[in-house]
């Protein structure tokens, strides 16, 4: 693994993280469903956007 990859590797495992903290420390009080749920939506779209910067150049190395 190069430099940037576990720079990236860190970035998701952060996001990670989050998932479960935010939800379980900030969130704990919002009693409907939506707003863990809006929270982890946007983190995986984070997530899904990461894994696309990480592996879009993975063909072209030779």
């Amino acid at each position: 693994m190069n430099k940037k990859e576990k720079t990236w590797g860190l970035i998701i495992l952060i996001i990670v993280f989050l998932g479960y903290i935010i939800p379980y420390t900030f969130l704990s009080n919002v009693t409907k469903w939506y707003g863990s749920f809006l929270l982890w939506t946007i983190l995986a779209i984070l997530i899904i956007l990461v894994n696309y910067l990480l592996t879009k150049s993975w063909g072209d190395e030779e």
